[in-house]
């Protein structure tokens, strides 16, 4: 324990350790000095305010007047966007400038922008207006026949302009706008322009309202013009109506008011028109480049901005971080200092205590900054120093719930069991590659995205980007392991095995020899080792069973399957021709070794054999179960190490002890049967073997026996398993009892002056013992909760170890499903001997591999490996009820907190 206890300390272990600190800083240098604490971002403000409204506090109008410059800022930046303009991310370097020179320029730039931006309305909407006049001049004209209409009143002259703002335009359009002599013509008409998709229900509302007493001439303008209402470029259609009486006049005005049609009075003379027409023209040539000298203007004032938008916005931003972090701060008796309360860390009291002084210097304050450090009865918040490797799994701990403070960090191990898990489920080292490259993009481009506004998803992908990098590493091991390229064997180390039958005649059995593995045999010893005698023959019960009788009336021998690694006998035989053309009546195909066991992973022999899935769903089920009692050893270890940190002797003997003999009494004694199983080349049902303990524990186990005293052993391990139980769940809610008794036995009795022992401690510190002193034990909770904690440790022992299983059918799935892409896609395609079918083959195979087994496996096997994480691994040890250590920083400040 001694040499645990000498070993350095990691920073992602625990926590670092915080202090709680008191700063009273004069008025004079509080801002430079809330400043370079910003700059330096360690310490963490307790807002002792929080009784009091925004409005109520003290710097709130300075909080103001930065919302006001963030919103001009912001009035700023829409207007470059709009403008197609794009601000410098790269500011020009210029000196610094004050809060309130800041202001009146932006006060200057905001005024100067919104004039510019009416200007250049009013200048567009007049010019629209005229486009649309010259186009209803074009069309209309057509419509109007010379001779047919003898009144001088041939325009309306009042209600006819939709906008008073064209009082402007030229004389001889003044002209004819004003009434005419006399009122002696009986057919009138109106002319305008409408949006083309309102022209049908335009002309049936007319139609409607005149009673058909209307004559209704239209035609296509041509160039898309911009509307007032949507302000967007449409397609719209010049109208003429003909009607008769003041009556029809006014419904058909209106109906154009509401349908949004613009009216144009247009002369029937046709040398008018055309006069009107080219002033229309002149006027448009004049307001085009107008309109042209403005939008560069505009411009040239928007780029202006632009080159210092961006540290402008900085600016801002900066100054109302730091007024809001003062209104966290309470002024002094004196009213000339600001009493601000907050958490740092231990070794960061150097650093704040030398930015302190820097700001008392750089003010000029003839009253230095003190810092005092204080006791708190408040929990520390929780830090762990990241960097950019180790913070995507710091997120992934801190999304199921912050550790407390000092508590044991899963993201240590996270970094290593977390891609391992994923890797065991997404194993297939093609598909590992394609994920290495994807993380080794992400990697190299990583200052270009990390300085660019990524979307939702890239930002969780780049994010993300080491622990892909790790996933991918972890599933090329994998794939190698068990030998899958997607879904294809490779014969990296030659073949250990031949493709036999798996029906074997009785006396070819004697061509072969038994024996073990050891390099210092020759080829004559080897060769006594032969079996020639029928007693021998039991040694080969747990690999050959004869099965039938063939037609000849030899006993058939099946070769049964092994784990790879794990046989320690090979069948050899005597000559090759011998025994290849011996086979040729049988009926099946197995497996026969005939050298080493393969050197690393899954013998490619397996693939296509008879016993290729038995084995690997065997192997992988087994594995499964290995990995997860592994790891949930690991937890229940780290709860043995957070009790002992903090000194708790009742969770190491009451909780710890008993967890990890009840675990290990069923779970671990399984884990060992495998694994003896595996070495021993055993038959053995091991289902049997866990039923049995639990059923029938004091019978033989007959030929599922794997080692001597195995009965005792199971025995044994049961009982310990049934006395673990009580064991967790009555001695600690008891002793806690007897240790509140005695520890508050006789304090209602205390010597005169016991009540203010504590009143020499300093008012703002809150000791622990004001708290022990007035709390309550209430046993009733104490039992339900170790109760609860208990059940659910007993049950979740044996669900979170089917639980693991996930491991085993995740890859079973990735597996199969690569496979029938391979087969049923690729290589159907490539049996046909056409280039199109081989090509579109080749193109459904990489979209399945890339959307599928890519996307949608790579997403599934992360969420699954998240699971067993956070509830099968964390819940052994890690209460995550803790809270995050968020410092005033200027580098955590972001867009939103404009």
């Amino acid at each position: 324990m001694k040499y645990i206890d000498n070993l350095p300390s990691m920073d992602l272990m625990r926590s670092e350790k915080m202090m709680f600190a008191q700063l009273i800083i004069p008025v004079e240098s509080a801002h430079r000095a809330v400043s370079y604490l910003g700059e330096l971002g360690l310490l963490q403000f307790r807002d002792l305010n929080d009784d009091k409204s925004p409005f109520q506090r003290t710097f709130v109008n300075q909080v103001k007047r930065c919302a006001e410059m963030s919103r001009k800022l912001r009035f700023f930046k829409d207007q470059i966007h709009k403008a197609g303009l794009m601000p410098s991310p790269h500011p020009l370097s210029q000196p610094d400038i004050e809060l309130e020179e800041l202001e009146i320029r932006l006060a200057e730039h905001e005024r100067e922008l919104i004039e510019m931006n009416g200007n250049s309305e009013k200048l567009q909407q007049t010019y629209n207006e005229l486009l649309e006049f010259k186009m209803v001049l074009q069309k209309a004209g057509d419509f109007l026949v010379p001779g047919e209409i003898h009144s001088e009143e041939t325009e309306l002259d009042e209600n006819v302009y939709t906008n008073n703002d064209y009082s402007d335009t030229v004389s001889l359009l003044e002209q004819e706008m004003q009434p005419g002599p006399s009122n002696q013509s009986v057919v009138k008409f109106i002319s305008g322009i409408i949006c083309k998709s309102k022209v049908l229900r335009f002309e049936r509302m007319l139609f409607r309202a005149t009673r058909g007493n209307m004559l209704f001439n239209q035609a296509p303008a041509g160039d898309r013009i911009l509307d007032r209402a949507s302000n967007e470029m449409v397609q719209k259609t010049v109208f003429v109506v003909f009607f008769s009486g003041e009556q029809a006049r006014k419904k058909i005005l209106k109906i154009c008011e509401a349908f949004g049609a613009n009216c144009y009075p247009i002369p029937e003379d046709t040398t008018k028109r055309r006069q009107i027409t080219r002033e229309v023209l002149s006027r448009l040539s004049e307001l085009e480049t107008t309109l042209d000298a403005g939008l560069h203007h505009r411009d040239a004032a928007l780029t202006s901005i632009g080159f210092h938008l961006t540290k402008w916005m900085n600016m801002v931003r900066r100054e109302k971080a730091i007024y809001d972090t003062l209104n966290m701060l309470n002024f002094d008796v004196t009213k000339k200092c600001l009493v601000g309360e907050g958490w740092c860390p231990v070794f960061a009291k150097t650093k704040i205590q030398e930015a302190l002084q820097r700001a008392t210097f750089d003010s000029n304050s003839q009253m230095g900054i003190i810092f005092h450090v204080m006791n708190s009865v408040e929990s520390p918040p929780t830090y762990f120093r990241t960097n950019h490797f180790t913070n995507a799994y710091q997120e992934i701990v801190d999304a199921y719930g912050v550790a407390k403070y000092e508590e044991a960090n899963p993201a240590v191990y996270t970094i290593v069991t977390f891609p391992f898990l994923f890797a065991v489920m997404f194993g297939d080292w093609g598909h590992g590659i394609c994920l290495l490259l994807g993380a080794l993009i992400l990697i190299a481009r990583e200052k270009r995205l990390g300085s660019q506004k990524l979307g939702s998803f890239m930002e969780m992908l780049f994010g993300g980007r080491y622990v892909l990098l790790m996933m991918s590493l972890f599933s090329i091991y994998c794939g190698l392991i068990y030998n899958e390229f997607f879904s294809v064997p490779f014969h990296i180390f030659g073949s250990s095995a031949e493709m036999l039958p798996a029906v074997l005649p009785i006396p070819f059995l004697f061509m072969f020899c038994l024996h073990g593995q050891r390099k210092n045999d020759n080829e004559e010893e080897r060769g006594n080792n032969c079996i020639r005698k029928e007693s021998r023959l039991r040694d080969l019960k747990r690999r050959i069973s004869i099965d039938h009788v063939n037609q000849c009336g030899s006993p058939i021998l099946y070769f049964n399957a092994f784990p790879f690694g794990f046989s320690t006998f090979e069948l050899h035989y005597i000559s090759d021709l011998c025994i290849f053309s011996s086979f040729c009546d049988a009926r099946t195909v197995g497996l026969v070794k005939y050298r080493d066991t393969y050197p690393f992973g899954v013998d490619p022999s397996w693939r296509g054999s008879r016993s290729e899935l038995p084995f690997l769903n065997s192997l992988k089920m087994k594995m499964s179960i290995l990995f997860g009692v592994a790891q949930m050893n690991l937890g229940i270890i780290l709860s043995y190490f957070n009790a002992r940190y903090f000194s708790s002797s009742l969770d190491i003997k009451y909780q710890f002890v008993p967890q990890m003999i009840f675990l290990n009494s069923l779970f671990g004694y399984l884990s060992l049967l495998i694994i003896i199983k595996w070495c021993t080349g055993s038959q053995a049902d091991l289902y049997h073997v866990m039923i049995y303990m639990f059923l029938s524990p004091f019978e033989g186990l007959g030929e599922n026996k794997l080692f001597w005293g195995q009965s005792v052993l199971q025995v044994i391990l049961l009982l310990l398993a049934v006395i673990a139980v009580p064991w967790m769940l009555f001695p600690k809610p008891f002793i806690l009892k007897r240790l509140h008794t005695e520890r508050f036995q006789g304090r209602a009795y205390g010597i005169l002056g016991t009540s203010d022992m504590y009143n020499d401690e300093e008012p703002d510190s809150a000791r622990h013992p004001h708290e022990s002193h007035n709390e309550e034990f209430n046993f009733s909770e104490v039992f339900v909760h170790q109760m609860i904690h208990s059940i659910e440790f007993v049950l979740g022992a044996v669900s979170n170890t089917a639980s693991y299983l996930r491991l085993w059918a995740l890859s079973l799935a990735h597996s199969e499903l690569s496979t029938v892409f391979y087969e049923k896609v690729l290589l159907l395609a490539w049996g046909y001997d056409n280039f199109i079918i081989r090509l579109v083959g080749l193109a459904v195979f990489a979209f399945a591999t890339a959307f599928i087994l890519l996307m949608m496996e790579t997403l599934s096997a992360f969420l699954h490996a998240l699971r067993l994480h956070w509830v099968e691994f964390q819940n052994k040890f890690y209460s995550g009820d803790g809270y995050k250590f968020r410092p005033f920083s200027f580098a955590a400040l972001t867009d939103d907190d404009d």
